[in-house]
């Protein structure tokens, strides 16, 4: 249920962010060359990877995750698509022969390993020569709540999400431009989405919504307070019928040339 459940989050929130994953997706698409092989690396439910190989009708899209559940979820997704196929592979171990690639894009997904210096290296390696690193990384995740009982609830949820962040080792707020440039890449540019969407939202807001805050209730249950809880409880059941909502976050996104 706990994978279905990310599952679900992570394709909402491709459909309620279409526009700013549609922006940054045609970035990367203009800076390969006609037919290349793409590699998604931590692709999770598979968003990225079907909408490069939409935005790149010649491309070769390689899905890498650890996880073989969500590997299953995106091979559903895609098909009988022949032009996107999976790898099963934990990043933070020897990784298997994925290049020589063109593009080698991770969304949301550097921050989980445990060297992502070392990481880039190795992205490098998969890279041909001229080949194309695009990063996108949350700075937080989203908020919804504009109430100022919500709100101040939203913040201290995002605080004790801080918190375990930080004690988990998650590189959150690493420099990856920084990263980029010490691993030898040409840094090409760097830029910050900033997400503000107002009512009215689309449709699928409120499951957005509901999906990231449930998940979030269920993660933190013994870090926040009773009260805390109590009103996640509350709040939760009924955000698919608000029309108060904003989404509301903040996306860094930085690409290299080999």
């Amino acid at each position: 249920m706990a994978h279905d459940h990310l599952a679900e989050m992570l394709d909402l929130d491709a459909e309620v962010l279409h526009d700013h994953h549609h922006e940054v997706i045609s970035w990367a698409a203009s800076l390969v060359p006609e037919n290349p092989l793409v590699v998604d690396l931590g692709a999770g439910s598979g968003t990225g990877t079907l909408a490069l190989a939409r935005a790149i009708p010649g491309a070769t899209v390689v899905a890498v995750d650890r996880d073989e559940e969500m590997l299953a979820h995106l091979r559903q997704r895609a098909g009988d698509e022949p032009r996107i196929r999976t790898v099963a592979a934990d990043l933070d171990r020897p990784w298997p022969d994925l290049g020589p690639a063109d593009l080698v894009w991770a969304s949301a997904s550097m921050h989980h390993l445990a060297d992502p210096a070392a990481a880039m290296a190795r992205i490098r390696d998969v890279l041909r020569p001229g080949g194309v690193v695009v990063i996108t990384e949350l700075d937080s995740f989203p908020r919804f709540l504009t109430d100022p009982a919500g709100a101040a609830l939203e913040e201290r949820v995002h605080a004790a999400q801080a918190d375990r962040r930080h004690e988990a080792g998650l590189h959150m707020h690493e420099d990856w431009a920084a990263l980029l440039a010490a691993a030898g890449f040409r840094v090409l540019d760097r830029r910050r989405i900033d997400v503000d969407l107002r009512p009215p939202l689309p449709p699928a807001a409120g499951r957005y919504a509901q999906v990231s805050l449930s998940r979030v209730r269920q993660g933190l249950a013994d870090r926040l307070s009773p009260d805390d809880l109590a009103a996640l409880d509350a709040i939760v059941p009924g955000l698919t019928e608000r029309d108060d909502l904003r989404v509301r976050a903040t996306r860094t996104v930085v690409a290299g040339r080999r």
